[in-house]
């Protein structure tokens, strides 16, 4: 299969710190489960002293893991981000570049590398505390024409959306180039705190692919998951809801697709929803049918919630691969 035309990714790039812990942990932290909570760095190294199992390290944030994905199934990919001069800024950029990735990360003398805290309970529900570090000084001035003008789909992450300039200077660059535009709700607190935002870039007609998981999008409709997905749907050209083991529903147009998970053993739902996308835009990009996109999102989130954290292993690729061989 052809690499295809670029998908390019913007947001924060971070390295994901993963311990797995049990709910007495997440209490002490005072943090509501499955949610995301902005910290500072000294918080997360308090946290690590802490904990009683090992920590596993590798490249994250969601627009990241979404490319990963992109770039590990054979597509175009790009990433724009911004890192600090440090071992975890190289660790990210090597990540990757592992993956074939096209790195366009700017480098900061003057802010350490963000990073994440994920804290994997028994029940495979991950808590995320995030030190945004270098990632949130990404500025417009860093994104450049070039970085956007042979793309055919940018992909922007939820958290993006507390940096207006960035998300407006992407969105001008993709409209100037005539690139579609994914947007991934990327948390309910995201969408709680970003509704008039979204309510905007919704009603300019700004976003062509949206995708929320079922929380995120009951936080923005107020509905259940079938009404969500026709309210998503007459807002954007392709709306997306997962839901988890429950599989996901897709509109587009006249069009609605529901299709099953892959189910399996899950250990850990890092970076679950951001694979499923790599999956489904892959597809998009690549000709696959609505339903066969969302079919390879599907083989693809069961391979990563198999693993702990959101670096799916060479023969889990490979699986994907094969699967995907299939759909043609």
């Amino acid at each position: 299969m052809s690499q295809g035309p670029v998908i390019v990714g913007v947001g924060a790039a971070l390295v994901d710190l993963l311990v797995e812990e049990n709910d007495g942990f997440l209490g002490k932290m005072g943090a509501e489960k499955g949610g995301m909570t902005l910290v500072e760095a000294p918080l997360i190294k308090s946290a690590l002293e802490g904990v009683s199992t090992g920590v596993k390290s590798s490249p994250g944030g969601s627009a990241s893991n979404t490319i990963v994905g992109v770039g590990s199934l054979g597509g175009r990919a790009r990433m724009i981000g911004r890192v600090g001069r440090d071992e975890l800024g190289d660790h990210f950029r090597e990540g990757l570049r592992r993956a074939g990735v096209e790195e366009r990360v700017r480098v900061a003398d003057d802010a350490e590398t963000g990073r994440v805290l994920s804290v994997v309970t028994p029940d495979a529900q991950r808590t995320m505390f995030t030190f945004l570090g270098a990632s949130s000084a990404l500025a417009p001035t860093d994104i450049a024409d070039a970085d956007i003008a042979d793309s055919a789909l940018v992909h922007l992450e939820g958290y993006l959306l507390f940096n207006r300039p960035v998300v407006e200077r992407v969105l001008d660059l993709a409209r100037a180039h005539k690139a579609r535009v994914a947007l991934d709700l990327g948390s309910f607190q995201v969408v709680e705190a970003m509704r008039g935002y979204l309510d905007e870039l919704f009603a300019k007609g700004r976003v062509d692919i949206v995708l929320a998981n079922e929380d995120e999008a009951r936080a923005y409709t107020g509905l259940g998951e079938s009404e969500s997905l026709e309210r998503f749907a007459s807002l954007a050209e392709t709306a997306v809801v997962k839901r988890g083991k429950h599989g996901a529903l897709i509109g587009r147009g006249h069009e609605r697709v529901e299709v099953q998970a892959h189910l399996v053993k899950a250990i850990d739902t890092t970076g679950a929803g951001d694979l499923w996308a790599s999956g489904f835009l892959y597809g998009l990009n690549h000709g696959l049918s609505l339903e066969n996109s969302a079919n390879l999102a599907s083989k693809i989130g069961s391979e990563v919630v198999q693993v702990l954290g959101a670096v799916i292993p060479p023969e889990g690729w490979t699986r994907v691969k094969d699967y995907r061989e299939g759909l043609k």
